[in-house]
């Protein structure tokens, strides 16, 4: 197995395999997909992998209003390139592209696959044009992509700026929380134990061409995931929150349907956010001392 990022590999204290597999088999390269492309294509070609899961994205949202072609640039032309090389190579059996419910827009009723994409902010339209050129890949070529369309993952050891593990820090530096909009967007939050389940299950048993949603079955106002994290670590919600102004291109909701999935895999989630959410805290707990260390907040890379 080998793992790809044009970042530098994170310390274990991120990297919860690190601490729990076999690394004997375990490598890790950087490369940028937009900077390093022929030499990705190179390593690729020598190394003849018949799997790739791509998380390879520009994800945050608002800062995509600012430098929209900078997320069109990584999540659409950088991977064309590199599906344009691969599709004509023998090796590859299979490609997992990770994408993202936003590419629904705003999701109101019962959202599956099939339902048109209706992006409301840059980032989410960089993501559907990728599902867009993958598909039409596998139409044309018979790419072997599966597709995965995740809601709101969290965890442990997840990058500082996300809401829950932010939240969590924030009230240890005993900071105020902003809640844009005043935190009443609904968001699903699933754990990224369950999330690496059914992306192991669809990897090894979707059909090319297919979209697969991963999801609770509904969603949590953002406000009220900040409100059980402050309540469990002993602090009055009111206190360490602030309304402010909502963001540009904000989806009053992110719940998608994962009948598909559960049906076709027997899968479905099985770590309770009650958990779940203790897990981060304690996990920020015990490792306190070098996560005050760290940025709670997103520091963009062009």
């Amino acid at each position: 197995m080998i793992g790809v990022s044009r970042s530098p590999e994170k310390p274990d204290l991120f990297l919860r395999f690190k601490q729990r597999t076999d690394l004997s088999r375990y490598s890790f390269k950087q490369f940028d997909m937009n900077d390093d492309i022929e030499r990705l294509l190179e390593f690729l070609d020598a190394e003849r992998p018949e799997f790739i899961v791509n998380f390879a994205a520009q994800s945050e949202v608002g800062p995509s209003w600012d430098r929209p072609e900078q997320w069109f640039q990584t999540n659409c032309v950088a991977l064309a390139n590199l599906v344009n090389h691969i599709r004509r190579q023998q090796y590859l059996k299979r490609y997992m592209h990770i994408s993202s419910p936003e590419v629904y827009g705003n999701c109101v009723g019962r959202i599956t696959e099939d339902a048109p994409v209706n992006p409301s902010t840059p980032y989410a339209a960089s993501k559907a044009g990728a599902d867009h050129i993958l598909r039409s890949y596998a139409r044309t070529y018979g790419f072997p992509v599966v597709t995965v369309r995740a809601t709101n993952v969290y965890g442990a050891r997840q990058q500082l700026f996300k809401i829950i593990v932010r939240t969590v820090l924030a009230i240890k530096r005993g900071d105020v929380i902003a809640l844009h909009g005043g935190g009443v967007a609904v968001k699903s939050y699933i754990h990224i134990r369950d999330v690496s389940q059914g992306e192991r299950a669809i990897l090894e048993g979707g059909r090319c061409g297919e979209i697969y949603h991963l999801s609770p079955t509904q969603g949590v106002a953002v406000r009220d995931i900040v409100r059980q994290v402050a309540e469990r670590m002993g602090e009055d919600f009111r206190r360490v929150t602030q309304s402010v102004e909502d963001r540009p291109g904000q989806d009053a909701a992110y719940v998608i349907d994962s009948s598909k999935a559960r049906e076709t895999f027997e899968w479905s989630p099985v770590v309770t956010l009650s958990d779940g959410l203790q897990e981060v805290i304690d996990w920020v707990e015990a490792n306190w001392t070098e996560l005050s260390a760290y940025p709670a907040e997103y520091v963009h890379r062009a």
